[in-house]
């Protein structure tokens, strides 16, 4: 376990909910460059589960995902302090000697690691008031001869216990209603971690964030306004998030954030490792379609060679790939529908929208043969109603791009009636064929939009 100090000047660099492998890229390749270049804390994290074509990609390039970090929210572990400890049965001045290093305490734990008591200034005058008051022969007791009692006999046993990640804020109001002023941290096997003292709680140090790949709220972990936002790095339309201060704020037009980060290293005259060089590679050949997207630029492609630069070195495990080979076989691992569940592929890779007061979502799914979606369309349709009801949304789509062929089918549950002016040929089966159309972000989300927003 971290200190308090190390941990309060950890800064956490996260991608969006439901990452998509440029998220997770742009995490880790980020973090990395901010500790080298100017010595930061960073640490890679990512808002959701790993998909398919990631966890591919990390297995391929032998490297561990990024810690889960779904919510900004202040914890026990932020404030604990891993006091010294003593066991029930030694004498009280061992205790004593704790208590007076610590500010007024000192843990008594059990042998197997359990927490017992505390022995506190409040503990041990209620120890004496108890025992001195109604036996007169204890009150010619010496000091030592008192130091020599077992500790169990002056602990408050009656301490609350929590979990290092419970949130302050969901208990606050409690245990500032609660009679104690210390309280016990523990693990899942309920053995002792650490003290935390109500003081603590009163003010915590706020989670230090830096957000790649994304800059709506909607789209960032939860409790973000309890964070100290410090960065945002993107290539996405602006969402209007908020900040209590000034922050450095990236939003350029390139086809992912992995190149604006391979820029950033080249910039300032590092290099990634191979491994992370080929994570940001696939990050960039996943978000453009191996440059098939209209998203794709120049900078993309220089970007791409570049990184294929420090990727494919010998000893990697990238050393015998192309780009172009390296990049089928990423689009192809997030490829493919009919071998998963349709709740699975409805919230791979999902972001959620809110303007004209309405909130939506608009789901995108990769296929390397179109027409396997053929009779999944209901099952697909029923997980988008699903998703709407649990996420109340007002409407939901999917998008599900041929990555062969250039286009996209679109389904959508409970479209507004706005909708009906979209560009896309209606098919039998209730969806669209929305021919040439590949990227979310810049033809179909526009053209939604514009069609709400009027």
């Amino acid at each position: 376990m971290f200190s308090n100090s190390k941990k309060s000047d950890r800064i956490y660099v996260t991608g969006h909910i439901n990452p998509d492998t440029d998220s997770i890229a742009a995490a880790v390749g980020y973090a990395w460059l901010l500790a080298e270049r100017d010595g930061l804390n960073t640490v890679a994290s990512r808002a959701g589960a790993i998909n398919r074509q990631t966890a591919y990609v990390l297995k391929k390039l032998e490297l561990d995902p990024p810690s889960l970090i779904t919510d900004a929210s202040p914890r026990f572990e932020y404030v604990m302090r891993r006091f010294d400890v003593v066991t029930p049965d030694r004498p009280l001045n061992e205790a004593w000697a704790i208590l007076s290093r610590t500010g007024g305490l000192a843990p008594v734990v059990n042998p197997d690691g359990t927490p017992f008591g505390m022995v506190t200034g409040k503990s041990l005058f209620d120890f004496l008031r108890k025992v001195m008051g109604p036996h007169p022969k204890y009150q010619d007791m010496t000091i030592s001869a008192l130091f020599d009692i077992p500790c169990r006999e002056a602990a408050d046993v009656d301490i609350p216990r929590f979990q290092p990640g419970t949130r302050i804020k969901d208990v606050l109001n409690r245990l500032l209603r609660a009679e104690q002023n210390e309280y016990w941290v523990v693990d899942e096997h309920k053995r002792y971690l650490g003290v935390v003292r109500q003081s603590d709680l009163l003010n915590p140090p706020r989670m230090k964030v830096i957000l790649v790949d994304h800059n709506e709220p909607q789209q960032a972990i939860a409790s973000l306004e309890d964070a100290d936002l410090l960065e945002i790095l993107d290539h996405h339309r602006l969402g209007n998030l908020p900040t209590h201060n000034p922050i450095k704020f990236t939003v350029d037009i390139v086809g992912s954030t992995s190149s604006l980060v391979s820029e950033k290293m080249e910039e300032s005259g590092f290099s990634a490792p191979p491994k992370i060089a080929g994570l940001l590679l696939a990050g960039l050949l996943s978000d453009t379609l191996i440059f098939h997207s209209p998203t794709t630029t120049d900078r993309d492609r220089l970007a791409a060679e570049r990184l294929a630069r420090w990727a494919f070195v010998p000893g990697s495990p990238l050393e015998d790939e192309t780009i172009q080979s390296y990049g089928d076989k990423v689009v192809q691992a997030g490829a493919g529908l009919m071998t998963q569940e349709p709740e699975v592929i409805v919230n791979a890779d999902m972001k959620v929208y809110e303007t004209a007061g309405l909130k939506f979502a608009i789901a995108q799914a990769e296929t390397s043969d179109i027409h396997e979606i053929g009779e999944f369309v209901g099952k697909l349709s029923a997980a988008l109603k699903d998703l709407a009801a649990q996420k109340g949304l007002d409407f939901a789509g999917l998008m599900v791009t041929d990555i062969v062929n250039g286009s996209s089918r679109l389904i959508f549950v409970n479209p507004p009636p706005a909708l009906e002016d979209l560009p896309f040929t209606p098919l039998p089966d209730g969806t669209l064929l929305a021919d040439g159309v590949v990227s979310r972000k810049k033809q179909l989300l526009p053209a939604v939009l514009s069609l709400i927003e009027e």
